[in-house]
C-alpha cells in the first residue's frame, strides 16, 4: 500500500536546478526525499547504469560541482559529504529511478515530481506570449530612449545663450545722496 507523502511542491521545485540548460534534481536531494543514503542510491544507479543514458542523468564536472556547492551554502559538516561530485538527474531520470528503487515510497514521490515538472512546463508553456510582449515593449523602450536622446542633442545645437541682463536706463542714484 503507498502511504501519502506530504512533501510541500514548493520544498521539491527548491530542489529542482538549471544545470547545463537542464532542469535537473541532484542525487543528496533525491536520496534525502525517498529517505536513503546517498550511497544507496548511487549504488543502486551503478548496478543499473544502463537505464541511465546521458539525457537521463550525468555527472557534474568540477567547475558546476563548486559552483552548485556555493549556490546551496554548504557548512563545514556538509562539505565532508560532498567529496565526490554528485549526480544530476534530468525529469527522465527521476522517473527512471522509480523503476530502480522499486519502493513504494519511490513510485509516489517520483508521481509527484513528474507533476512538478510538468507544471513548470504548463508555466512556460502558457506565459511564453506574456514574455515575448515584454521583450517587444523593451525593444520599443529602447527604441524611444535613443530618438528621445537624439532630440535633446538637436536642441543643444540651437541653443542659444541667455541674453546678458541690461543696464538699467536712468539715473544712477548712489544710497548716500539719498541719505
Amino acid at each position: 500500500m503507498i502511504r501519502n507523502i506530504t512533501i510541500p511542491d514548493e520544498v521539491l521545485m527548491s530542489k529542482i536546478y538549471l544545470i547545463r540548460g537542464h532542469k535537473v534534481m541532484i542525487d543528496r536531494d533525491l536520496a534525502e526525499l525517498y529517505g536513503v543514503e546517498t550511497k544507496y542510491l548511487k549504488r543502486a544507479v551503478k548496478r543499473n547504469i544502463q537505464r541511465f543514458p546521458k539525457d537521463f542523468m550525468f555527472e557534474l564536472g568540477l567547475k558546476e560541482f563548486n559552483d552548485w556547492r556555493c549556490q546551496i551554502g554548504t557548512s563545514n559538516q556538509d562539505k565532508m559529504g560532498l567529496r565526490y561530485a554528485p549526480y544530476a538527474f534530468t525529469e527522465h531520470g527521476v522517473l527512471m529511478l522509480s523503476s530502480v528503487l522499486n519502493s513504494d515510497k519511490a513510485i509516489k514521490l517520483n508521481i509527484q515530481i513528474m507533476r512538478i515538472f510538468m507544471k513548470m512546463k504548463e508555466l512556460v508553456l502558457t506565459n511564453k506570449d506574456w514574455i515575448i510582449k515584454i521583450q517587444e515593449i523593451e525593444k520599443q523602450v529602447t527604441s524611444h530612449d535613443e530618438k528621445i536622446r537624439m532630440i535633446f542633442e538637436y536642441l543643444k545645437k540651437f541653443h542659444i545663450e541667455k541674453p546678458k541682463p541690461k543696464r538699467p536706463i536712468g539715473y544712477k542714484i548712489d544710497k548716500e545722496e539719498n541719505s
